[in-house]
């Protein structure tokens, strides 16, 4: 998988463009559907990354790019799952999710690709 650009409101990957968050799991790329975690938006102010999403599980890391300037709320909830789970959870803004996952291609990751 290659990254080739990273901007506030888009991301490259291997050629096609995506304007909205991104799961990668296991080498597949969709879209993240965060309609599960609207609920929770009052709360934080912005929609965060909840439980109630599908969530790539099936893996040793997790890395999830909480923005171009880190903003992304993960909730306390995906925390404890992750660590119930055994599965490494890495929270760090997008660009830097980036260099991890090209250096891990096993990773999963959810990217977000706004603030």
């Amino acid at each position: 998988m290659h990254f080739d650009k990273f901007t506030f409101g888009a991301l490259r990957i291997d050629g096609s463009t995506y304007e909205q968050d991104v799961v990668i799991d296991c080498g597949e790329i969709r879209k993240r559907k965060k309609a599960p975690s609207k609920r929770f938006r009052d709360e934080f102010g912005h929609t965060p990354l909840s439980i109630e999403e599908k969530i790539p599980w099936k893996c040793h890391r997790l890395v999830i790019g909480t923005g171009a300037y880190g903003r992304l709320p993960v909730m306390k909830e995906v925390k404890r799952e992750a660590e119930r789970r055994h599965v490494e959870l890495v929270i760090v803004p997008t660009s830097e999710a980036i260099r991890l996952i090209e250096k891990e291609s096993a990773a999963n990751a959810i990217l977000h690709v706004t603030c």
